[in-house]
């Protein structure tokens, strides 16, 4: 045995060692946000544990419910739901939960409350799951200000006034990237140890990129600055070369490629979603402020996306997010047909 190499991943910059590291920065800090944190990843060491044996057991097909977004559930979406509302409630430190899962938002009885929202989708792209392909939970925390009983208002608020967001994704590895409004930072799980690890510290997204990810099925309903980016992509008009198309059609992998090689992830309204596909709390708004924090942009053809205000719980937008300069760009275009109109 190498007992050197063996001390030497004991002095690993764990998720909770680098949580604990970042509270002892804000000496006024009671804890609270570090407990719900080690909640959200115990939640998502868990889902990942089942991801991973979903095809040999018998969660996987449908649980024979349609969930509010008129998406069949699958056994894992449902159980995801409940790990995470149970995770988060037992924490203590939270008071409004928004999940995609369950039409109407959690309101934590007034014995278990904390000062937190956490808007979150238990596991997106859970279609995926039958072919192997990467699955992931998406989650967003705001705070609550004291002074009031809270209600459905302190949820309903713009993607800038979130504290932190991240992803968990269940794929090759299971990584974990998380924004506590300083930057991003990567984490992949250890299974012999069962813990998180640093392992993409500090990601920034390049400045510009040579990968457009969308769905080309749609191109017959898409808008007009949506076509000529695409049709950019694939026959630059400058002598440069073409961009690589690649969509996986689960968001986490998409945005999770993206940050890292750069490039830019698009889900346009088109004349079958006028509003888009994606929604706003627990897609648009976590991905945008992560993007944001690693140097990119996000944008929803009208509107920087952390702007948005939403008005209900479950509303969707257009977005497109990435790279700094590959958004400048679907920004001008947007620009230029406004002013035709």
């Amino acid at each position: 045995m190498d007992h050197a190499a063996d001390a030497h991943r004991t002095d690993l910059m764990t998720i909770t060692r680098y949580v604990l590291n970042e509270q002892s920065k804000y000496p006024e800090s009671r804890g609270d946000f570090s407990i719900l944190l080690n909640h959200i990843v115990l939640g998502c060491k868990f889902v990942c544990s089942v991801v991973n044996k979903a095809g040999l057991a018998k969660i996987i097909g449908l649980a024979g419910e349609t969930n509010v977004q008129g998406e069949e559930q699958k056994k894992l979406d449902v159980l995801s739901n409940e790990v995470f509302v149970k995770a988060l409630v037992s924490s203590g430190r939270t008071c409004i939960l928004v999940s995609e899962e369950d039409e109407e938002a959690t309101f934590v009885e007034p014995s278990r409350r904390g000062r937190y929202c956490v808007v979150f989708d238990p596991l997106d792209g859970s279609s995926n799951i039958d072919c192997g392909v990467s699955i992931g939970t998406i989650f967003g925390i705001y705070m609550v200000k004291d002074d009031h009983e809270p209600t459905l208002d302190d949820v309903l608020q713009p993607g800038k006034n979130m504290l932190a967001a991240g992803y968990c994704m269940y794929g090759s590895s299971c990584t974990f990237v998380l924004s506590t409004g300083t930057g991003v930072n990567g984490f992949t799980l250890d299974p012999s140890l069962g813990e998180f690890i640093l392992t993409h510290p500090n990601i920034k997204i390049p400045k510009k990129g040579k990968i457009y990810s969308v769905n080309e099925g749609n191109a017959k309903n898409w808008d007009g600055p949506t076509a000529k980016y695409v049709e950019k992509c694939k026959f630059p008009q400058d002598g440069s070369s073409s961009k690589s198309l690649r969509y996986i059609g689960s968001m986490v992998a998409d945005v999770h490629r993206t940050l890292l090689y750069g490039g830019i992830f698009l889900y346009p309204a088109d004349k079958k979603s006028p509003n888009g596909k994606l929604r706003v709390l627990y897609e648009v708004f976590p991905m945008s402020f992560l993007m944001e924090q690693a140097g990119g942009q996000a944008f929803t053809g009208k509107q920087r996306a952390l702007d948005l205000v939403p008005a209900k719980i479950h509303e969707r937008s257009p977005v497109f997010l990435g790279s700094y300069d590959e958004v400048e760009e679907i920004k001008a275009l947007y620009a230029a047909e406004e002013e035709k109109a």
